[in-house]
Protein backbone atom coordinates (compact mmCIF):
# COMPACT_ATOMS: atom_id res chain seq x y z
CA UNK A 1 0.00 0.00 0.00
CA UNK A 2 1.28 3.45 -0.92
CA UNK A 3 0.55 5.22 2.35
CA UNK A 4 1.55 8.66 1.05
CA UNK A 5 -0.74 8.35 -1.98
CA UNK A 6 -3.62 7.21 0.22
CA UNK A 7 -3.04 10.17 2.52
CA UNK A 8 -2.99 12.57 -0.42
CA UNK A 9 -6.32 11.23 -1.69
CA UNK A 10 -7.86 11.49 1.74
CA UNK A 11 -6.76 15.09 2.34
CA UNK A 12 -7.07 16.55 -1.16
CA UNK A 13 -10.20 18.72 -1.43
CA UNK A 14 -12.78 17.16 -3.75
CA UNK A 15 -16.24 18.09 -4.94
CA UNK A 16 -17.80 16.75 -1.74
CA UNK A 17 -15.28 18.16 0.73
CA UNK A 18 -16.89 20.23 3.47
CA UNK A 19 -14.69 23.29 3.87
CA UNK A 20 -17.07 25.93 5.29
CA UNK A 21 -19.47 26.09 8.21
CA UNK A 22 -22.28 26.81 5.77
CA UNK A 23 -21.64 23.50 3.99
CA UNK A 24 -21.45 21.70 7.32
CA UNK A 25 -24.77 23.08 8.52
CA UNK A 26 -26.33 22.23 5.17
CA UNK A 27 -25.33 18.58 5.74
CA UNK A 28 -26.72 18.71 9.30
CA UNK A 29 -29.74 21.04 9.04
CA UNK A 30 -31.41 19.88 12.26
CA UNK A 31 -30.67 21.86 15.41
CA UNK A 32 -28.91 20.05 18.29
CA UNK A 33 -31.23 18.06 20.51
CA UNK A 34 -32.07 20.29 23.46
CA UNK A 35 -30.94 17.74 26.06
CA UNK A 36 -27.54 17.37 24.36
CA UNK A 37 -26.89 21.03 25.12
CA UNK A 38 -28.58 21.12 28.53
CA UNK A 39 -26.46 18.23 29.87
CA UNK A 40 -23.20 20.24 29.71
CA UNK A 41 -21.90 21.68 32.97
CA UNK A 42 -19.00 23.96 33.86
CA UNK A 43 -18.15 21.98 36.97
CA UNK A 44 -18.13 18.29 37.86
CA UNK A 45 -21.54 17.35 39.21
CA UNK A 46 -22.03 14.70 41.92
CA UNK A 47 -23.20 12.16 39.34
CA UNK A 48 -20.25 12.86 37.07
CA UNK A 49 -17.95 12.48 40.08
CA UNK A 50 -19.35 8.99 40.66
CA UNK A 51 -18.55 8.01 37.07
CA UNK A 52 -14.99 9.31 37.41
CA UNK A 53 -14.55 7.39 40.67
CA UNK A 54 -15.77 4.20 38.97
CA UNK A 55 -13.61 4.62 35.88
CA UNK A 56 -10.41 2.56 35.47
CA UNK A 57 -9.65 4.10 32.06
CA UNK A 58 -9.39 7.58 30.56
CA UNK A 59 -8.09 8.81 27.22
CA UNK A 60 -6.18 12.10 27.43
CA UNK A 61 -6.19 14.24 24.26
CA UNK A 62 -3.65 17.03 23.87
CA UNK A 63 -2.23 19.32 21.21
CA UNK A 64 1.28 20.70 20.86
CA UNK A 65 4.02 21.59 18.44
CA UNK A 66 4.19 17.98 17.27
CA UNK A 67 0.46 17.85 16.56
CA UNK A 68 -2.40 16.03 18.22
CA UNK A 69 -2.07 13.09 20.59
CA UNK A 70 -4.43 10.71 22.36
CA UNK A 71 -2.97 8.73 25.22
CA UNK A 72 -4.63 6.07 27.41
CA UNK A 73 -4.34 6.17 31.17
CA UNK A 74 -5.52 3.23 33.24
CA UNK A 75 -5.43 1.94 36.81
CA UNK A 76 -7.75 0.83 39.58
CA UNK A 77 -11.06 2.73 39.73
CA UNK A 78 -10.50 5.97 41.61
CA UNK A 79 -6.98 6.52 40.28
CA UNK A 80 -8.16 9.86 38.86
CA UNK A 81 -8.68 11.98 41.96
CA UNK A 82 -11.37 14.64 42.19
CA UNK A 83 -9.76 17.41 44.21
CA UNK A 84 -12.79 19.69 43.94
CA UNK A 85 -15.63 20.35 41.51
CA UNK A 86 -13.28 21.96 38.99
CA UNK A 87 -10.03 20.03 39.52
CA UNK A 88 -8.94 16.51 38.56
CA UNK A 89 -5.54 14.93 39.21
CA UNK A 90 -4.23 12.13 36.99
CA UNK A 91 -1.02 10.27 37.94
CA UNK A 92 1.49 9.52 35.18
CA UNK A 93 2.41 5.88 35.72
CA UNK A 94 5.45 4.19 34.25
CA UNK A 95 5.41 3.95 30.47
CA UNK A 96 7.57 4.34 27.40
CA UNK A 97 9.03 7.77 28.30
CA UNK A 98 8.01 9.25 24.94
CA UNK A 99 6.29 12.00 26.96
CA UNK A 100 4.04 12.97 24.04
CA UNK A 101 1.17 14.04 26.30
CA UNK A 102 3.35 15.85 28.82
CA UNK A 103 5.36 17.69 26.13
CA UNK A 104 2.12 18.83 24.58
CA UNK A 105 0.69 20.09 27.87
CA UNK A 106 3.86 22.07 28.55
CA UNK A 107 3.52 23.68 25.10
CA UNK A 108 -0.30 24.02 25.09
CA UNK A 109 -2.38 23.40 28.24
CA UNK A 110 -5.63 22.45 26.45
CA UNK A 111 -6.77 18.90 27.18
CA UNK A 112 -9.74 16.65 26.52
CA UNK A 113 -10.62 13.60 28.62
CA UNK A 114 -12.82 10.63 27.79
CA UNK A 115 -13.72 8.39 30.73
CA UNK A 116 -14.95 4.82 30.18
CA UNK A 117 -16.48 2.48 32.74
CA UNK A 118 -16.75 -1.22 31.79
CA UNK A 119 -20.41 -2.09 31.36
CA UNK A 120 -21.62 1.52 31.26
CA UNK A 121 -22.98 2.76 27.94
CA UNK A 122 -22.41 6.46 28.59
CA UNK A 123 -18.94 7.95 28.38
CA UNK A 124 -17.92 11.10 30.26
CA UNK A 125 -16.25 13.89 28.31
CA UNK A 126 -14.23 16.63 29.99
CA UNK A 127 -12.59 19.68 28.46
CA UNK A 128 -10.20 21.99 30.21
CA UNK A 129 -6.58 22.93 30.76
CA UNK A 130 -3.79 21.09 32.55
CA UNK A 131 -0.40 21.57 34.12
CA UNK A 132 2.29 18.96 34.79
CA UNK A 133 3.17 18.90 38.49
CA UNK A 134 5.94 17.20 40.48
CA UNK A 135 4.63 18.37 43.86
CA UNK A 136 6.00 15.77 46.35
CA UNK A 137 2.81 15.81 48.42
CA UNK A 138 0.69 15.20 45.34
CA UNK A 139 2.96 12.39 44.13
CA UNK A 140 2.82 10.73 47.54
CA UNK A 141 -0.97 10.74 47.38
CA UNK A 142 -0.78 8.58 44.24
CA UNK A 143 1.81 6.06 45.46
CA UNK A 144 1.17 2.37 44.71
CA UNK A 145 3.20 -0.29 46.52
CA UNK A 146 5.61 2.44 47.61
CA UNK A 147 6.23 3.62 44.04
CA UNK A 148 5.50 7.20 43.11
CA UNK A 149 4.47 8.50 39.70
CA UNK A 150 7.05 10.79 38.11
CA UNK A 151 4.42 13.52 37.76
CA UNK A 152 0.71 14.21 37.78
CA UNK A 153 -1.57 16.12 35.46
CA UNK A 154 -3.65 18.69 37.31
CA UNK A 155 -6.68 19.40 35.14
CA UNK A 156 -8.87 22.48 35.53
CA UNK A 157 -12.33 21.63 34.20
CA UNK A 158 -14.06 24.00 31.79
CA UNK A 159 -16.77 21.76 30.33
CA UNK A 160 -18.09 18.35 31.39
CA UNK A 161 -20.88 16.25 29.91
CA UNK A 162 -21.82 12.65 29.25
CA UNK A 163 -21.86 11.13 25.78
CA UNK A 164 -24.94 9.06 25.00
CA UNK A 165 -24.60 5.29 24.69
CA UNK A 166 -25.12 5.00 20.92
CA UNK A 167 -21.42 4.49 20.10
CA UNK A 168 -21.03 1.82 22.79
CA UNK A 169 -24.23 0.09 21.68
CA UNK A 170 -23.28 0.15 17.99
CA UNK A 171 -19.80 -1.16 18.72
CA UNK A 172 -20.96 -3.82 21.24
CA UNK A 173 -17.85 -2.79 23.16
CA UNK A 174 -18.85 -4.46 26.43
CA UNK A 175 -20.51 -7.51 24.82
CA UNK A 176 -18.47 -10.65 25.65
CA UNK A 177 -19.60 -12.19 22.37
CA UNK A 178 -17.95 -9.33 20.48
CA UNK A 179 -14.50 -9.94 21.93
CA UNK A 180 -11.77 -10.48 19.35
CA UNK A 181 -9.25 -13.27 19.76
CA UNK A 182 -5.88 -11.47 20.20
CA UNK A 183 -4.21 -14.35 18.34
CA UNK A 184 -5.91 -13.14 15.14
CA UNK A 185 -4.24 -9.72 15.33
CA UNK A 186 -0.61 -8.54 15.07
CA UNK A 187 1.49 -8.63 18.21
CA UNK A 188 3.41 -5.68 19.63
CA UNK A 189 6.62 -7.15 18.26
CA UNK A 190 5.14 -7.63 14.79
CA UNK A 191 3.83 -4.07 14.72
CA UNK A 192 7.22 -2.74 15.76
CA UNK A 193 8.84 -4.87 13.06
CA UNK A 194 6.51 -3.43 10.41
CA UNK A 195 7.39 0.08 11.55
CA UNK A 196 11.10 -0.66 11.10
CA UNK A 197 11.97 -0.97 14.77
CA UNK A 198 13.25 -4.56 14.50
CA UNK A 199 15.52 -5.95 11.82
CA UNK A 200 14.15 -9.49 11.84
CA UNK A 201 11.15 -11.61 12.76
CA UNK A 202 13.31 -13.30 15.39
CA UNK A 203 13.85 -9.98 17.18
CA UNK A 204 10.11 -9.33 17.11
CA UNK A 205 9.37 -12.80 18.50
CA UNK A 206 11.92 -12.37 21.31
CA UNK A 207 10.36 -9.03 22.20
CA UNK A 208 6.90 -10.59 22.36
CA UNK A 209 8.13 -13.50 24.45
CA UNK A 210 9.49 -11.18 27.15
CA UNK A 211 6.79 -8.52 26.95
CA UNK A 212 4.27 -9.88 29.45
CA UNK A 213 6.80 -10.36 32.25
CA UNK A 214 8.40 -6.98 31.55
CA UNK A 215 5.07 -5.16 31.70
CA UNK A 216 4.07 -6.94 34.90
CA UNK A 217 7.38 -5.97 36.54
CA UNK A 218 7.09 -2.32 35.48
CA UNK A 219 3.39 -1.53 35.98
CA UNK A 220 4.31 1.02 38.64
Amino acid sequence: MDVDATHDRATAPGPYAVTTLEQLHAAYPTEPVANSVAKESRTITPGQARIIAASPFVVVSTVGEGGLDQSPRGDRPGFVVLRDERTLVIPDRRGNNRLDTLRNVVADPRVGLLFLVPGLGEELRVRGTAVVSTDPDELAHHAVAGRLPASVLVVTVERCYFQCARAIRRSHLWDPEARVDPATLPTAGQLTREAGGFGSDAEAAAYDAALGARQEATLY
